[in-house]
């Protein structure tokens, strides 16, 4: 039934459907890394199988026995291997489970230099298998006409927020303790006033997990900055604020019409039916 109804919103959105995998704790199980992704790896096997073939399916795994006598209809729009499957993590697990069966490795922000490393270390993870991967960005973006207006709102987006508050949010969240969401947090601890390296500010992550830190500046900072990252090899955004609605009006205004884009299916050689716009967008000097 989930493969059914993905390549029904597919076949709605003509082949601009991508998937988030996220391999978290189910509601009051607690499960170490290897299990977690051992579970996920064996679902996506089977979403895959369940695209690829018309006929009778068979899977005899450690979680999940599936004998089906036929998947129709369960083909997607997009051809050779259904939508686009992003994952992001940095446990050793969660790297070869990306490595090994899907298209975009999603991050949050780092340090140029660590992003690089990462990259670089989950390249060499996909050729061991025979794969390549590209690379998602995930950010928040703080975008103003000067400098001096774009580092004034964050510091409004945080004015009412004490260190007990940030504290008592962040730990709702089921992720609050993984190892991207420390690691991020031992970035901010070492700034001296929240930014990880120019124009990136962590203060997000004062009270959330997940991806903590926005690029904050002018049109051309921020552009710079995007540009760097697609100079690292980057191949996709996904980019937010706060508020949201606000935030994507001014990068609409002020950045947006900067950055052509491409469906990044098309560019990995997946077979789409039509040349439309993608939800998400491949951006590209």
């Amino acid at each position: 039934m989930l493969a059914r109804a993905l390549a029904t919103v597919d076949h709605i959105a003509k082949g601009r459907l991508c998937i988030n995998i996220i391999s978290s704790d189910l509601p009051g199980l607690k499960e170490s890394n290897e299990v977690r992704y051992a579970r996920a790896s064996e679902i996506i096997q089977i979403l895959q199988g369940l695209w690829r073939t018309d006929g009778p399916y068979e899977w005899k795994g450690d979680f999940y026995h599936i004998s089906l006598p036929t998947t129709e209809p369960a083909k997607p729009y997009q051809q050779n291997g259904g939508p686009l499957l992003y994952f992001g993590g940095i446990s050793p697990a969660a790297q070869d489970l990306c490595a090994k069966h899907c298209d975009v490795f999603l991050m949050w922000p780092e340090t140029e230099d660590r992003i690089a490393e990462t990259m670089r270390v989950m390249s060499d993870k996909a050729a061991a298998y025979g794969r390549t991967i590209d690379f998602g960005f995930r950010a928040h973006v703080i975008v103003r006409e000067t400098e001096a207006e774009a580092r004034a709102a964050t510091d409004r987006l945080i004015s009412k927020l004490t260190p007990e508050k940030g504290a008592e949010i962040k730990a709702r969240s089921q992720d609050s303790q993984s190892a991207g969401v420390k690691r991020q947090d031992e970035l901010r601890a070492q700034s001296a006033d929240l930014y990880i390296e120019p124009h990136l500010w962590s203060g997000i992550g004062l009270a959330r997990s997940g991806c903590a830190s926005a690029i904050v500046g002018t049109p051309e900072q921020v552009l710079a900055k995007l540009n760097r990252y697609m100079d690292l090899g980057m191949r996709a955004f996904i980019l937010s604020g706060y508020p949201h609605l606000e935030e994507c009006d001014l990068f609409a205004q002020h950045v947006l019409p900067h950055l052509p884009s491409c469906r990044l299916n098309e560019v990995q050689g997946r077979r789409v039916n039509d040349p439309v716009t993608p939800l998400t967008t491949a951006l590209r000097r």
